[in-house]
């Protein structure tokens, strides 16, 4: 059973200057994300969501797009304008999109 369909857009289609937040989990993130993302974990997303960057609308991505969504449905119940990016950042790289690592390590999507 799925939930309700959440505003969502694919990678391809993703804006340049789009405001983009990282649901993943730290150790995630340290290995690879797009370079001008915001990190702000899902498991700490309700007890931090005073720094949600103010961006309308704002991206949110994942590993492939699930947790995102989940994160998306979640926002829009608060009247928050976000669109899920299908496909997260698997997607994002198999595009040939920018990917940066923390430390200077090779980056990768784990």
């Amino acid at each position: 059973m799925t939930g309700p369909a959440v505003p969502a857009v694919s990678v391809a289609d993703l804006p340049a200057d789009a405001a983009l937040l990282d649901v993943r989990e730290s150790d995630e993130w340290a290995a690879g994300h797009a370079p001008n993302a915001q990190h702000l974990p899902m498991s700490e997303l309700t007890g931090r969501i005073a720094e949600l960057p103010d961006a309308e609308p704002l991206y949110v991505v994942c590993r492939s797009g699930g947790r995102s969504a989940r994160v998306v449905a979640f926002l829009a119940g608060q009247g928050y304008p976000a669109v899920n990016v299908e496909g997260g950042m698997q997607l994002w790289a198999a595009q040939g999109r920018d990917v940066v690592a923390e430390g200077g390590s090779a980056p990768q999507i784990i």
